[in-house]
């Protein structure tokens, strides 16, 4: 988004469109044609570091880290410059949050750009970030902007401590994106189980904090390659019926593949050009062999073939029963049965109890859905139940 070096995260200026993808009319374009759609837009705030090409990084380097430009980022006596590097990488420099005026600058971008019509934000690195700069930034926002949205990438720890702490309404949930795909390559739900519960007392023990929860995102492995594309629907569906925010990378809808490498360029794979067609995904096939039963009341799809088509239907069949049960959101989530390689959650709709913060209501009570996973096959198998019956096996 922003203008940056070379590969988005590296930036030179937070206040101009990198002109690799436009200008401010193309910007508010897109921002004009997501919200006549019911899209709402959210940014990506890298605010932990810049490029070593910032200009602010060349005043510092020219004078000296005692100056004012050069009191924005933290310092290390091992670098050259003196100048502290993100996660070893030389071409990104971090900024010192115990500086007042770096707190200045990043409430100037984010109000900048939800005043320009964005509405909310994703804190790249927010981990390495301390909590009260957080709080600072996000108590300023929040009162010119109530409603924006604010999603912290936390990799580890107390997510819901981590919202608490800052005031940041989301936290990415990687223990649970780390657990679901164990759980369908290893053939073993217990780490999903205890993962669960965890999710289930954060949620319980903070009241209005909303997880961030994901089978993917552009950090990561796809979700295909990780465990097949059979068993990637089989993660959706778990990640349709689990409470919190699920978030779908894009391709995953079609069952798209791509391995993430340690390496200059390992992300490309995971970051494939969207193709001009709308329709240019539909036919990414699975391997044989990897194919599954679709949606109750279908038939058996062959082992030999299962399109990119028919794993988008059943990403719309699973997220269409997730609005249609909208209280999931907000749910009491429950192990009803764990046992060698099956696992059985319950997700229970919470006495209504009033507007939260954001003005979403939580369901009515009584409602709930069970889930039920069974992994000793060759191929995963997941049921969604409620009183009446079956809703949904995959």
């Amino acid at each position: 988004m922003w203008r940056s070096s070379t590969h988005g995260y590296d930036i030179v200026d937070h206040d101009e469109v990198d002109p690799r993808l436009g200008d401010d009319d193309d910007f508010d374009e897109l921002v004009a044609a997501c919200h006549q759609r019911g899209l709402r837009v959210l940014l990506d705030g890298v605010f932990n570091h810049v490029s070593a090409n910032h200009a602010d990084v060349m005043a510092a380097r020219r004078d000296g880290i005692d100056s004012p430009a050069g009191r924005l980022f933290r310092h290390d006596a091992g670098q050259p410059d003196g100048l502290a590097r993100f996660e070893g990488h030389d071409g990104l420099v971090e900024y010192d949050h115990s500086n007042p005026a770096v707190a200045d600058r990043v409430v100037a971008t984010m109000t900048h750009w939800l005043r320009r019509g964005a509405d909310g934000w994703r804190l790249d690195a927010a981990y390495r970030v301390p909590r009260p700069f957080w709080a600072g930034v996000v108590s300023r926002v929040n009162a010119e902007f109530p409603q924006a949205l604010t999603v912290a990438e936390v990799l580890h720890g107390d997510y819901a401590r981590f919202a608490a702490e800052t005031g940041i309404d989301s936290v990415t949930q990687y223990e649970l994106w780390k657990a679901l795909w164990s759980a369908l390559k290893d053939r073993n739900p217990h780490e999903l189980s205890w993962t669960l519960q965890r999710l289930a007392t954060g949620m319980a023990e903070s009241a209005g904090f909303l997880p961030w929860t994901f089978v993917g995102n552009h950090d990561v492995t796809r979700i295909a390659s990780q465990v097949g594309q059979h068993d990637a629907v089989t993660a959706a569906a778990l990640l349709a019926t689990l409470p919190g925010m699920p978030a779908i990378y894009y391709g995953d809808e079609y069952g798209l593949t791509g391995i993430k490498e340690e390496r200059v360029g390992g992300d490309d794979a995971i970051r494939p050009e969207l193709p001009s067609d709308p329709d240019g995904w539909l036919s990414v096939e699975q391997v044989p062999g990897d194919s599954g039963d679709v949606g109750v009341g279908d038939d058996q799809l062959s082992d030999a073939h299962v399109s990119g088509a028919e794993v988008l239907r059943q990403h719309q069949l699973l997220f269409g029963l997730r609005r249609r049960h909208a209280w999931i959101q907000w749910a009491d989530l429950s192990i009803v049965e764990q046992r060698h390689q099956r696992l059985t959650y319950r997700v229970s709709a919470r006495l209504a109890d009033g507007a939260l913060a954001d003005g979403a209501q939580r369901g009515s009570g009584g409602q709930h859905l069970d889930i039920s996973l069974d992994t000793s096959g060759s191929r995963s198998r997941v049921t969604i139940s409620d009183n009446d019956g079956v809703l949904y096996q995959w």
